[in-house]
């Protein structure tokens, strides 16, 4: 790391005077103004000189900047137009990066990591996750089962707390049992909210997913397990069979079955969504098929 690098608090505000950029708040822009940070994001994230890497929010780059550095190429999601000329910038030395203006959550990311990647090895997503849509962008590109090997991605602390949450605690929910179901997860590390300009309210969290070779539980309608997990925290206090009367159609009419249906899935009635693992959840989901009068 040298003084020139972007991310240190000089250097940002240089930019940003430079430019004359003003934040957007909708947009949550927070800069790491910290090369510690970006030094142990690195080391996390395992690239190397033949890696590809994606990139969500490069801001001013300077997260971009050390990526460009250790991997083969930079694929870079910008979505603030104003960015673009101050990255072209604050990136110029630099012939390994591709920013592409658009919103990650509508481009073909799979068309661009073709178009762009192709000739790397394994591909990373290593990203600093605008906060409002940290969900969305990782269910999305989870779902679109691309050729990614991991992610390293920072997020506010409750939302990592969720991902590597287990059953029977406070931040166990349906965000946990998607993310476990695609990936291994682990915390990487606390960053606080003191290297960023602007400071968010918030502490964040690094965390790593390892893109699991199948899924970690076998199920025969992922649609439907999606649905069954999320539909027994839609009141997180309620049990699972109060939630799964709100989620089936004419529950009144077969809560018998309901409850017949839970008994031979070896889960009670009485407990909550939140005590059941993704095992369970995968035989509530494999085994509704013996009972053809529950719809969702």
């Amino acid at each position: 790391m040298n003084k020139l690098d972007i991310a240190t608090p000089t250097r940002t505000k240089e930019l940003l005077n430079k430019y004359g950029f003003s934040f957007k708040k909708s947009l949550g822009q927070n800069f790491l103004i910290d090369a510690n940070v970006i030094r142990n994001i690195i080391h996390s994230s395992g690239i190397d000189k033949t890696s590809g890497v994606i990139e969500i929010g490069p801001g001013m780059g300077s997260l971009t900047e050390q990526l460009a550095k250790y991997s083969k190429k930079v694929l870079a999601f910008e979505i603030d137009q104003r960015l673009l000329p101050v990255l072209d910038d604050s990136l110029s030395d630099y012939d390994n990066v591709t920013i592409i203006n658009e919103d990650i959550l509508k481009a073909d990311v799979k068309h661009y990591v073709e178009t762009h990647l192709s000739d790397c090895g394994e591909i990373f997503v290593v990203a600093n996750l605008p906060y409002y849509i940290t969900t969305p962008i990782l269910m999305g590109l989870l779902e679109q089962q691309l050729n990614i090997k991991s992610y390293v991605v920072m997020m506010q602390k409750e939302v990592g707390e969720r991902l590597t949450a287990k059953p029977s605690t406070k931040s166990y929910g349906s965000l946990s049992i998607a993310i476990q179901y695609y990936t291994d997860v682990e915390r990487v590390m606390i960053v606080p909210k003191g290297v960023f300009m602007p400071p968010p309210n918030v502490d964040s969290l690094v965390v790593k997913l390892t893109i699991l070779p199948t899924p970690r539980v076998t199920v025969e309608d992922e649609a439907l397990y999606f649905k069954l997990t999320r539909g027994a925290f839609v009141q997180r206090r309620k049990t699972i069979l109060n939630n799964y009367m709100s989620l089936i159609k004419d529950s009144k009419l077969h809560k018998e079955e309901i409850i017949a249906w839970l008994e031979a899935s070896n889960v009670a009635p009485t407990r909550r969504g939140e005590s059941l693992s993704l095992e369970e959840y995968a035989q509530l989901a494999n085994s509704m098929k013996n009972f053809p009068n529950l719809v969702i």
